[in-house]
């Protein structure tokens, strides 16, 4: 079968087409998913400075502003909830709890992953299975070890007890990475005079960042949205973490301070979404790099 000059045209101009098409069904999902995506946050933060009579107001358009905005459910989340201390102290416990995880998951991790003896993989399975029990069947036992220590209003009663959910579920996430790092990259560290310790350090380590990445964000999220923890073992408003201190400050009775809730979510968010965008780069170059060339 012969094509003549024409014919090979349109089949170009048709592969051209059907590409272009392709092209802008891909561009127009993304759009429509990244707005889907970004609805709530978008209606939070007209919401944080609307008027009430025009939040309530059913004949107003919800997504503009029908009357000026205002800055005064600002002031009343600046000035008469603790919300400050309520971000100080949710980073102090999920900065703190993520040092600890890291400080016990990678040692175990790796011993679990490369040191081979009699009950390492049932040991494994064992921890994987702690994460599973729900906290709200250990919450009233946890509460009477912390009244125990003498530990209730404050922040070291977090930190001692985020570690026992932390933990487990990242020393068996982090396995997964240090299965999968070939061990000739260490072997020939050792070879070339590393001990085991500055082998892991200086080689394994470093290809281990997207997992210990991943632990940080597990650890620091799970510290910063825990609620039942939060909530039996705090009750004043200083020791309060943004999980418990939102929620039980504005919200009084059957009153629902919406504007300064929606407040206190995107001053949370926005920041968190910025450090994440500044690392993503680096977190995705670690999913695709090769620990081994030849």
């Amino acid at each position: 079968m012969t094509w003549n000059g024409t014919e090979v045209a349109d089949l170009k101009r048709k592969l051209r087409t059907r590409r272009r098409l392709g092209r802008m069904g891909l561009y127009l999902s993304a759009v429509a998913f990244g707005v889907f995506a970004a609805f709530p946050f978008s209606w939070a933060l007209i919401s944080m400075f609307k008027t009430s009579p025009d939040l309530y107001n059913k004949e107003n358009n919800p997504f503009w502003f029908n009357r000026p905005p205002t800055l005064d459910h600002l002031r009343l989340l600046f000035n008469d909830t603790h919300y400050l201390g309520f971000v100080r102290n949710t980073l102090v416990v999920g900065l703190v709890v993520t040092l600890i995880t890291l400080a016990f998951a990678l040692p175990t991790a790796y011993a679990l992953a490369r040191l081979r003896f009699r009950w390492g993989e049932r040991m494994g399975i064992a921890i994987f299975l702690v994460y599973l029990i729900p906290p709200t069947l250990l919450f009233i036992p946890m509460t009477r070890v912390i009244q125990f220590l003498g530990l209730q209003e404050s922040l070291w009663s977090l930190i001692l007890v985020y570690p026992t959910i932390t933990i487990p579920i990242s020393s068996w996430l982090l396995m997964g990475y240090f299965k999968g790092i070939p061990m000739d990259i260490e072997e020939q560290a050792m070879v070339d005079g590393y001990s085991r310790l500055q082998a892991i350090g200086r080689v394994v380590l470093p290809l281990m960042y997207p997992g210990i990445v991943a632990v940080i964000v597990f650890a620091f999220t799970l510290s910063a949205h825990e609620f039942i923890y939060s909530l039996a073992f705090n009750k004043s408003s200083a020791m309060k973490t943004i999980s418990t201190g939102v929620p039980t400050e504005l919200i009084r009775g059957d009153v629902f301070f919406w504007q300064a809730l929606e407040a206190s979510v995107v001053l949370v968010a926005l920041p968190l979404a910025l450090v994440f965008n500044a690392f993503l780069d680096r977190f995705i170059a670690g999913f695709t790099m090769g620990a081994v060339k030849g």
